[in-house]
């Protein structure tokens, strides 16, 4: 039997391990996919400390692509938008499966909400079954009900993993939450992938200008480089938070921006975002996506600008296949492959120390 290995989450706050295990056959309705890469999203560094209620031990992962190895019996031989699919194919699949049954799904139409989501990475322990359900590893085997999507023709993985999951995240924001609107300046706070996805797809969407706030100045560059974002202010410059205020407002006519999108994932940006927007304007939050800590902010601002203040979490398979469809619109007009810097399943170690400490912009797993 085919064995593959893994990346597992065993005690919160201790190095991963490396094990190995038998491949299963593909689940009826299901598919075993061989991974051909696996991201790091900054959640999974949550999820090493024990940041968040998850079961252990447990395969990491919960962005990955590959080529589908086996179908189960029953498998649809289609993918979400109707392509046909067979083994070989190279896909991508969404991280969750809602149950459609929660007041949730069944009552508020609002899936990402689900109050009983199994996440691939995140919530499928090793002791529940099958062990591969996680995407730091070299296969792993979806369940019935996964949202799988298969790329076009000649789009570069690394490309495509270079927003795996901020991607769809931001496509599910700015689609149903809160879009941008022809013409209109946006403030993106942060530089990490959530932040680049979010600049891209305001450029995409035909925003007028779009400034990016975050830093260190390399993280910057490097999105510069890539063609993300038109302006790129280093919060981390001398001045700090007031001289970023004063810069937007310089490149904003001094009234502030019509749109803010928060992606630093740092309660204490939210106070300074509000401020950041013009009045009318709306607050888009996307980055808290795990519980940092309160911080204080001024209501008034909201009053006084007469704020739309929006939050949105997480996304859909449905959103991964907005996701993946643009993907041809991105890769052509920004370089996403030079976000990625890859490393081996071995490597996991130091792939993940430098997602910590920001010395690269998306970290990636790459199985020969």
């Amino acid at each position: 039997m085919t064995r593959g290995k893994a990346v597992v989450l065993e005690e919160f706050g201790r190095p991963l391990a490396l094990r190995e295990y038998e491949v299963p056959p593909a689940p009826a309705g299901g598919m075993v996919v061989a991974c051909r890469h696996g991201g790091i999203c900054g959640t999974d560094l949550h999820l090493q400390q024990g940041h968040l209620p998850i079961p252990t031990p447990l395969v990491l992962g919960h962005e990955g692509l590959g080529t589908v190895h086996e179908l189960g019996p029953g498998a649809p031989s289609y993918d979400a938008t109707g392509a046909e699919l067979r083994v070989g194919d190279t896909v991508m699949w969404a991280s969750s499966i809602a149950c459609g049954t929660c007041v949730p799904c069944r009552l508020h139409r609002e899936p990402t909400l689900c109050e009983n989501r199994r996440t691939y990475g995140v919530n499928r322990s090793t002791l529940d079954g099958p062990e591969l359900s996680g995407a730091w590893a070299e296969f792993i085997v979806l369940q019935p009900g996964t949202t799988v999507v298969k790329l076009a023709a000649g789009i570069d993985p690394l490309a495509a993993m270079s927003l795996a999951c901020a991607g769809p995240t931001v496509v599910h924001a700015l689609y149903e939450r809160r879009p941008v609107r022809l013409g209109e300046t946006v403030v993106v706070q942060g530089s990490g992938p959530v932040g680049l996805a979010a600049a891209a797809f305001a450029q995409l969407a035909g925003a007028a200008k779009v400034i990016v706030v975050g830093g260190p100045e390399s993280r910057l560059a490097l999105a510069a480089a890539a063609g993300i974002g038109d302006v790129h202010i280093d919060i981390t410059a001398p001045g700090g938070t007031a001289a970023v205020l004063d810069r937007v407002r310089a490149e904003t006519g001094g009234d502030g921006a019509d749109l803010v999108i928060e992606c630093a994932g740092v309660p204490a940006a939210v106070a300074q975002g509000l401020t950041l927007a013009r009045r009318g304007g709306s607050y888009l939050v996307i980055g808290q996506y795990t519980d940092a800590g309160d911080t204080l902010l001024n209501p008034h601002q909201i009053v006084h600008r007469q704020l739309d203040v929006v939050g949105s979490w997480a996304f859909t398979g449905a959103h991964l296949v907005e996701y993946v469809r643009l993907l041809p619109a991105l890769a052509a007009r920004f370089d996403l492959a030079s976000l990625v810097s890859s490393y081996p399943l071995h490597d996991h170690g130091a792939a993940l120390t430098a997602v910590a400490d920001g010395s690269v912009m998306k970290a990636v797993f790459t199985n020969p």
